[in-house]
């Protein structure tokens, strides 16, 4: 069984200092790769959701070598507090 994958998303925040949608997806690939909502839209949406909410936050953003744009995200204190209210501890 896995995390659904939002919370999945800010389970991988709580352990880098910060991460791209693509770094973020990469990490992720192995369990959540072969799903039909693995795509970066939707992961995009994940962190986009998620900054919006309160739980990260956007610490910077450039133009990638393909010239679209990288956004970074990085979990806050009130992110962390969620993943220790409600993550059990095997995926922390």
């Amino acid at each position: 069984m896995l995390l659904p994958a939002r919370m999945a998303v800010l389970n991988y925040l709580n352990k880098v200092k910060d991460a791209s949608v693509d770094e973020i997806m990469t990490a992720m690939k192995p369990q959540y790769g072969n799903e039909g909502q693995f795509t970066k839209k939707m992961y995009l949406n994940h962190a986009m959701a998620l900054e919006a909410n309160g739980m990260c936050d956007l610490t910077g953003y450039e133009l990638d070598k393909n010239g679209e744009l990288s956004m970074r995200f990085a979990i806050n204190e009130a992110g962390r507090d969620a993943v220790n209210k409600y993550v059990p501890a095997k995926f922390r």
